[in-house]
């Protein structure tokens, strides 16, 4: 006997108050401060009393937003406030009582539901004790619906689910589950169904039970239709006319926005409620679509039955065949390519029983076929965005002939996996069509993409579009490279972020850097060389199991995050500045260069030859900017000298530059015999900051560097004389930093804002 089950006529007040994200009590004035102490939180004096209100807690949170799910969907029969109690044997007035959080009953179907949840994301110890507890359920929920519940004539289906909020599960945990015949659902899909039942109201049940119940054949609802059978590209299609109110309930569209890692044939945009709005209203006013709803149907669902016609005519004509279409309803049996607002416009609307909807049908349509269907028709009507058509990527070509086609499919859904999977290092860090970019949601499905694709993850070596030999993310078929795809990528990629998780929880924000396009393709390029060189020392890593090869990259993974660790605040913005394509060289080859400091047996080939040749280049374009700077002090100095001081007598000479100078200069001057022509071209760089000193009122303003005294502010003289000491002596061995040259730049270009001259700047040639 299942208690506290009521009617959902009878549950609108408890609706409202599940309804809302925090708790409200009304409370004795007296209490109120032993209530705030506790987190409670002060919302308005009555009469006598006070009345006060606090968040829910996870654990709360998470059955409330379930049990309101199942009920804006229309389910008849809810459990209650608490839950509702199931005796696990009825015959014994004593008999212990389980309680279970949420069931919810419907003429076809009766759900039992757990809810369990954490306040952060962490691997789920208990697990398997829980699901052990929720399997012994099973059998007296199932007698007790049998006999308690059928009284409509129908069998009623028993589906067991387990909602788990931010619970982090192996595949051993997933599989133990699908053995149960439980069905577990996460976050992401709570939010999807959350947001689907707010667009399309009650029809978004029928959705649920697809995904729950998929190809399940709905009692009593199979139907014949007249129908006009045709083929279209190849494919066999039918014509006909059909109730809104029966293909709702076995109609589905897969939204990508979904985001289910185990549905490959997700394409559709969310449905827009503006649209949908707009459309109930134009049926409402007696409006008509002159246009099909295009569909694919289960073929194992279908039977036609030819009609006799007065004109019997060949199908090899390409006229329509008449005859009568059987449809055996099931959940997830008709699939909407196109028409779908048309279509659950009519979702909870008077005419769903009475209208009529115009169908083109297609007959067992490959996911990827319907996909292509998808674009070429919104194409035509409205603009389909680059950045969905890559992300459409895998639908479009998932089971395509050629490999590289499936290489790319393969590569686009493992992106969209790890954006969607909780617990994944990318988990919603990539941006996608439907999203809103911001400082977390900030790496693009392209950026990762363009990198993953390369030659070295999939495909080692190939002649003439033969496979000559595969690479270590190769698996054998789609889905088992899939999931070694994500499962390599997420490791690596979380080796390194866990030795940042500061600078990688940044994102793109202040300071960030590291979790952006440029940051995150640097490490995946890094991963690709790194197997470029265990494969040149013997390893056969396409022959390695996954955890094998996890095992074998961790250490060098490792060994990246901890360079990176080492970075401090002026070389992480320049690692983050550097931009395109000579950017992402550089930053991928200066990690190697920390790697290989930290674990010298990590040497890939090129990276000495790169280092010198860097050396050089590095020091060249610092001697070009330093010798810039030095003519144009020269020339500005000089000059600011003789306008504040005077030209008439050499005032500025005299009483502008100290003795010491003075003396320095003039000894210069003629032991070259004045060649150069002027004491200006005489002085050193460091005689600058001297005069600056000596004469602070006059150059304050224009050289003075930062904050602080004189001297403080004058240090970049300093600094900059350093650099020029290294670049002067190319024999000593010595290179410029990358942090030193971006410093060099940064003065380089405020130097020429106060000097008002256009400064140009040296870029590093990689």
């Amino acid at each position: 006997m299942i208690e506290n089950i009521k009617e959902i006529a009878n549950l609108v007040g408890l609706a409202r108050l599940k309804g809302r994200h925090f708790e409200i009590r009304t409370i004795h004035q007296a209490d109120l401060d032993d209530y705030l102490a506790q987190g409670w939180e002060f919302i308005k004096k009555l009469n006598k009393r006070v009345q006060i209100k606090r968040p829910k807690s996870h654990s709360t949170l998470l059955e409330d937003r379930v049990w309101s799910l199942f009920y804006k969907m229309g389910f008849g029969l809810l459990s209650a406030e608490g839950g509702a109690q199931l005796a696990i044997n009825p015959k014994d007035n004593d008999s212990p009582k389980s309680q279970i959080d949420v069931i919810a009953i419907d003429r076809e179907v009766a759900i039992a539901i757990e809810c369990k949840s954490s306040s952060d994301y962490k691997k789920r110890l208990q697990f398997q004790e829980e699901l052990g507890k929720f399997s012994q359920i099973k059998e007296p929920f199932i007698k007790s619906i049998r006999n308690n519940y059928s009284g409509d004539g129908v069998k009623k289906q028993p589906i067991f689910i387990m909602f788990l909020s931010k619970a982090l599960l192996n595949e051993n945990d997933k599989e133990r589950a699908k053995q149960s015949n439980i069905i577990l659902f996460d976050d992401v899909d709570l939010a999807y169904y959350e947001n689907l039942v707010n667009h399309l109201g009650p029809a978004a049940k029928y959705q649920i039970l697809s995904d729950m119940l998929p190809g399940k054949e709905i009692p009593g609802l199979s139907i014949r239709i007249p129908a006009i059978k045709g083929k279209m590209g190849g494919n066999n299609c039918y014509t006909f006319s059909i109730s809104p109110e029966f293909l709702l309930k076995i109609a589905y569209v897969s939204h990508r926005s979904k985001g289910k890692a185990s549905d490959i044939n997700t394409y559709q945009r969310m449905l827009t409620k503006s649209r949908l709005n707009k459309i109930k209203q134009y049926i409402t006013d007696d409006g008509i679509f002159p246009t099909n709803i295009i569909l694919n149907l289960d073929k194992s669902r279908l039977t036609f039955q030819r009609i006799r016609q007065d004109n019997e005519l060949d199908e090899e004509t390409n006229a329509g065949i008449l005859g009568w279409l059987d449809i055996k309803a099931a959940y997830k049996s008709a699939w909407v390519i196109d028409g779908q607002h048309r279509l659950y416009a009519y979702s909870g609307h008077p005419k769903a029983h009475k209208g009529k909807l115009s169908v083109m049908a297609f007959e067992g349509l490959k996911p990827s076929k319907q996909a292509e269907l998808f674009i070429d028709i919104n194409a035509k009507q409205k603009s389909v965005k680059q950045s969905l058509l890559q992300e459409l990527f895998a639908e479009l070509h998932w089971d395509s002939d050629r490999l590289s086609d499936r290489v790319s499919a393969i590569i686009s859904k493992c992106i969209q996996d790890l954006n969607n999977t909780p617990g994944a290092v990318l988990f919603n860090r990539v941006q996608t069509t439907d999203g809103i970019k911001d400082s977390i949601r900030c790496i693009t499905l392209k950026s990762l993409f363009d990198q993953i694709e390369k030659k070295g993850f999939f495909i080692a070596k190939e002649r003439g579009g033969h496979v000559l030999e595969y690479g270590p993310l190769w698996a054998g078929d789609n889905n088992e490279t899939l999931k070694r795809a994500t499962f390599i990528l997420n490791c690596w990629i979380s080796e390194v972020s866990n030795l940042n998780k500061h600078w990688w929880d940044l994102g793109s924000g202040v300071g960030g850097g590291l979790s952006m396009n440029d940051g995150v393709a640097t490490i995946i390029a890094i991963l690709r060389t790194l197997f470029d060189l265990l494969e040149k020392k013997g390893l056969k890593l396409v022959t390695y199991t996954t955890q094998e090869l996890a095992d074998v990259i961790k250490p060098y993974g490792a060994v990246l995050g901890r360079y990176l660790a080492t970075l401090n605040e002026n070389q992480r913005k320049a690692f983050r500045d550097l931009r395109g394509i000579q950017g992402l060289t550089y930053r991928t080859m200066q990690s190697q260069v920390g790697m290989h400091e930290l674990m010298p047996e990590f040497n890939p080939d090129g990276l000495e030859e790169w280092q010198n040749l860097q050396k050089q280049q590095t020091n060249k374009n610092a001697k070009e900017i330093i010798d810039h700077i030095e003519l144009t002090l020269q020339k500005d100095v000089i000059n600011e000298l003789k306008y504040n001081i005077g030209i008439e007598d050499e005032m500025w000479w005299y009483e502008g530059v100290s003795q010491g100078i003075r003396t320095k200069v003039s000894n210069r001057m003629e032991e070259d015999k004045n060649k150069r022509g002027g004491k200006e071209f005489y002085f050193d760089l460091l005689d600058y900051k001297k005069i600056m000193h000596d004469n602070w009122e006059i150059f304050e303003k224009k050289f003075g560097f930062g904050k602080g005294g004189k001297d403080k502010r004058t240090e970049w003289l300093d600094f900059i004389n350093e650099v020029r000491r290294i670049v002067a002596h190319a024999s000593s061995g010595k290179t410029v930093s990358l942090e030193h040259y971006q410093r060099l730049q940064t003065l380089n270009q405020w130097l020429g804002t106060q000097t008002d001259e256009i400064v140009e700047e040296a870029i590093v040639d990689e």
